[in-house]
């Protein structure tokens, strides 16, 4: 076997690099695992407005808004009351700067230049707004003629052709490029040096920069095209804030910072390390069983996850990621589903052997037989977590990122690392000779027993709907008769902060109040020592047992602060979450529309409704709590039960190239049998990681592992007596015309079905 140079090449330069940037560029932390900076922030009255709630909601969202826009991941904003707003800011490098860009009022403005005084100079009764312009100078400006609100987006660049210095660029909307151009082309008619051909732009009552409008631009036409530069002798990061500042857009009124400190983390050390050391069993033990199964391919496979999980946990380090408690388990569990890519190429290199080829020829004819399974599984999940990143924000928005990561890298590290491996071992080793040890023949008694029974999965196709139908049915129900228990991050709650005689052990006061029956309270410590506790709305009851635990903890309490939190997750970032998703499934339709049929894009996204519903209905009829924790998961099962339909679509689409007049039904069902080593092999390496989460992880990942274990075990059944039934159904009713034959499956020596008698 030929050892490919390029892949050898370009594998060794991506595990050099990412393991230099691991150990360059230390992965920041997120709030539950290491705590951070907490700013109290309370909106102002002015004379045109009286803060009220509606005031402070949408200073939040604007508040949010710049916190995505200066590029700190996984922050914590929320209402306190009627005018304070609770942001909490993860491992920051410089909070101070952090905390003068979050609280600037960014109200910008452009007015036209009526005169220029020496400073101080202005004479009394000079009619208009004076403020300082260049140095050692005043301006007279006229009233507001743009404002910032009219600007549609604001970005940094250096300018080389004109000012050869850092620039703010903006684009108007069209209203505001009709009063630009007005602005400009009144001031174009002024004569060279006169002061009112230049224009003033204000930046929170201070004048950043006064350009004079070129002498080119005509009077009375003005500068059209809808945008311009804003100078001001910014440096790069001066001009990257300005831009955030004026694309998140003004606050409605200024806000003054009430408290700053620190948090502590908000899980305990012990709960830390026990969902570390969970995860890392469930990982070794997936490892396990590759190696068991699949022997020598088995273990290039585990070498192979190595590289993704130091590739991946390097770009995530690189890009400035911020690693949460439940994405370090998700990072673990996308470990568990890369193993499919894998167990895609290994099956369909067994089947080739079986059928007679060298085990140097399977391997080859493996990566190309599985080629279009893997690209359109991934490119289906890809698509859907680059909306998620362009559309969404805040959380939704982080896990778009990791998402995109986890896909990009796990192919690589299946199509290339796997490949340069083997390629090495084929090379070096009598393979040829030992089939049993590469794993070629592992498995192959389970394989000819379904060829010898040939069960028909789908002979009642109809009834199997009609399962489905009734599981959906009775899911829904589960919102009505139990409802939707939101959690803090959708509906708020209470904070509490106590003052304490004596030092409180956060982890004994989490068990305490677990066993009293408050698992959910958020405690952190504050660094004047205090306790920080978020909870639910609580009744009298509830209330006394949470004073009487930290009584018990920490000596006699005082209660320092109690008020109501808003949400987290606040409206704007959900109806954006919701937005993306919903422009993600019509592009994954399209998507299997154009590289299947719309049938078959059409079953799996219902068969990923199918999956999603019966999901949060059994959550809810089990009383559990949706919450942020609960959304990763959601997503999660979104995108497995995708690729989940897509390996069985992949299947359907050779056979029905190969045997273009067989009924669909048969083709259907031969494809779910050929896919059952995949499914089994796939599901275990997900469903061991998980399970180790769900018993050893302890309270915090409980929950969260559970979802996923019923998103996948109800995600494999519906690829098969969902998605499949329902494709038949549509293929049935609206039939395809005659297929043209496909020449790779028509050269694979004219074999039909293995499962076939």
């Amino acid at each position: 076997m030929k050892v490919s140079m390029w892949r050898l090449f370009f594998t060794l330069v991506v595990v050099g690099a990412s393991a230099y940037a691991v150990y360059q560029t230390p992965i920041r932390l997120g709030l539950d695992l290491r705590g951070g900076t907490q700013i109290v922030l309370e909106a102002q009255d002015t004379a045109e407005v009286e803060v009220d709630a509606e005031v402070t909601a949408r200073t939040l969202e604007v508040l949010r808004r710049r916190v995505d826009a200066i590029g700190v991941a996984e922050p914590t904003l929320q209402v306190s009351g009627e005018r304070r707003i609770i942001v909490e800011l993860p491992g920051l490098e410089d909070p101070d700067q952090a905390v003068e860009a979050i609280g600037r009022t960014a109200q910008l403005t452009f007015h036209p230049v009526l005169a220029s005084f020496p400073e101080g100079a202005v004479p009394e009764g000079e009619e208009g707004l004076v403020l300082p312009g260049n140095p050692g100078e005043d301006l007279v400006l006229g009233p507001l003629a743009v404002s910032g609100e009219e600007v549609e987006s604001a970005g940094p660049f250096f300018d080389t052709q004109g000012s050869v210095q850092w620039v703010v660029s903006l684009q108007f909307f069209p209203e505001g490029e009709r009063a630009w151009a007005e602005l400009t082309a009144e001031a174009a008619c002024a004569g060279p040096g006169d002061a009112s051909r230049r224009v003033a732009i204000v930046l929170d009552s201070e004048v950043i920069s006064s350009p004079g409008v070129a002498l080119d631009v005509a009077c009375g036409v003005g500068i059209t095209g809808g945008g311009t530069i804003v100078t001001g002798g910014f440096d790069e990061e001066e001009a990257t804030e300005l831009a955030a500042l004026i694309q998140a857009g003004a606050l409605p009124v200024p806000v003054e910072v009430i408290e700053r400190g620190t948090v502590g983390p908000s899980l305990g050390e012990a709960a830390i390390a026990a969902s570390v050391e969970a995860a890392l069993i469930g990982a070794g033990l997936t490892i396990v069983y590759m190696i068991a199964f699949y022997r020598l391919m088995g273990v290039v496979a585990a070498i192979s996850l190595g590289v993704y999980a130091l590739a991946s946990y390097s770009v995530l380090a690189w890009i400035g990621a911020t690693l949460t408690l439940p994405g370090i388990a998700g990072f673990v569990l996308a470990i568990g589903m890369a193993v499919d890519a894998n167990v895609l190429v290994y099956e369909r290199a067994k089947e080739e052997h079986a059928a007679g080829s060298s085990i140097s020829e399977s391997i080859v004819a493996g990566f190309s037989r599985a080629w279009s399974a893997i690209a359109d599984a991934n490119m289906t999940t890809l698509l859907a977590a680059l909306l998620l990143f362009f559309y969404a924000s805040g959380a939704v928005r982080g896990f778009g990122v990791t998402l995109s990561i986890g896909v990009i890298v796990s192919m690589f590290s299946a199509l290339v690392v796997t490949r340069v491996l083997l390629e090495i071992l084929g090379r070096w080793l009598p393979l040829e000779s030992r089939p049993r040890l590469v794993g070629m023949t592992v498995g192959r008694r389970f394989q000819e027993w379904i060829k010898d029974t040939n069960p028909n999965l789908l002979r009642s196709w109809r009834r199997w709907l009609g399962v489905s139908a009734v599981a959906v049915v009775l899911a829904v129900t589960g919102l009505f008769v139990s409802g939707v228990n939101l959690g803090l991050e959708f509906v708020g709650g209470r904070l509490l902060e106590f003052a304490t005689d004596q030092p409180v052990d956060v982890e004994d006061l989490r068990s305490t109040l677990t066993e009293q029956g408050l698992p959910r309270a958020l405690i952190q410590e504050s660094g004047e020592g205090n306790l920080i506790i978020r909870t639910e709305q609580l009744d009298e009851a509830e209330e006394e047992i949470l004073v009487e635990a930290v009584e018990s903890a920490g000596g006699s309490s005082t209660v320092v602060r109690d008020q109501f939190v808003g949400p987290t997750l606040g409206e704007e970032l959900r109806n954006r979450a919701l937005i993306a998703l919903g422009i993600a499934v019509v592009v994954q339709l399209a998507y299997l529309a154009i590289r299947f049929r719309w049938t078959i894009a059409l079953s799996s996204v219902l068969a990923m409704v199918h999956d999603v519903v019966i999901l949060i209905g059994l959550f809810a009829w089990m009383g559990k709590i949706f919450d942020g924790v609960f959304l990763a998961s959601l997503l999660t099962v979104i995108g497995y039960s995708v690729n989940d339909s897509v390996v069985i679509f992949d299947r359907i689409r050779e056979q029905i190239g190969l045997r273009p007049d067989d009924p669909i039904e048969e083709i259907a069902n031969d494809a779910c049998l050929q896919t059952v080593p995949r499914t089994i092999n796939t599901g275990l390496g997900a469903l061991l990681i998980l399970v180790s989460l769900y018993v050893l992880g302890g309270d915090t990942l409980a929950d969260f592992a559970l979802a996923l274990l019923i998103g996948i075990l109800v995600g494999t059944y519906s690829s098969v007596f969902t998605a499949s039934p329902i494709a038949i159904s549509l293929e049935r009713r609206y039939p395809r015309p005659p297929p043209e034959p496909d020449p790779k499956a028509a050269t694979a020596r004219g074999r039909k079905n293995t499962t076939r008698s």
